[in-house]
């Protein structure tokens, strides 16, 4: 009978003892498993991070010809403050400006930042004198309603300059040529560097 009383207090201790291992390594395995999924949700954060910040470092350009023929090609850079420099040309002139903006500041931005630019382009299109209106605002349509900040204005603009076309700088060449010969003719050698300079004042306006 004893004995079999001591059989019955063995087993009993056994079981308590199985529970308690049994739940001690459930909880482990619990701990263990948290732990990985927060390992993952860090990856996967940092993983964001590196795709926010690579669409914000960006680099666009595009090419346009504006209501009154001038041909333009345009680049944009920046991250938060987005620089836009647009070079156009027209009737042998060439004229560039900058635009600045926030275009962050447009809940549509990063949504579908292809299509912002398009609509940059479009809107840079429409205008009548490029570069020269600094009150009118460059807008993408899907920021209408965005603050003033996420719109493109003009802060700078550089002169516009004229490009000699290659005929007159030979045309002056080729009278400098006449002048000498002429010059060769009529003045000694010792006066000749002289009165190719007189030729030259004489027919500038022929040249």
């Amino acid at each position: 009978m004893a004995l079999l009383s001591n059989l019955t207090v063995l087993l009993l201790l056994a079981c308590v003892s199985h529970q308690m291992m049994s739940g001690g390594h459930r909880r482990s395995h619990e701990q263990r498993g948290r732990g990985h999924k927060g390992h993952h949700g860090a990856r996967y954060g940092s993983k964001a991070a590196r795709q926010v910040n690579a669409v914000s470092a960006q680099w666009v350009k595009g090419k346009l010809v504006t209501k009154d023929k001038s041909v333009c090609t345009w680049t944009a850079t920046g991250e938060d403050l987005v620089l836009l420099n647009v070079l156009c040309e027209k009737d042998g002139r060439s004229f560039s400006c900058g635009y600045s903006a926030r275009p962050a500041l447009c809940l549509h931005f990063t949504s579908n930042q292809e299509l912002y630019w398009k609509q940059i382009s479009r809107a840079l299109k429409k205008h009548k004198k490029p570069c020269e209106d600094s009150n009118t605002l460059v807008k993408a349509a899907m920021c209408r309603r965005s603050p003033r900040e996420a719109h493109f204005i003009l802060h700078h603009a550089g002169a516009m300059k004229k490009d000699f076309p290659a005929s007159a700088a030979t045309a002056v060449s080729s009278c400098k040529s006449e002048n000498k010969k002429l010059a060769e003719e009529f003045c000694i050698q010792s006066w000749s560097s002289f009165c190719t300079f007189l030729f030259t004042m004489i027919k500038d306006s022929d040249c």
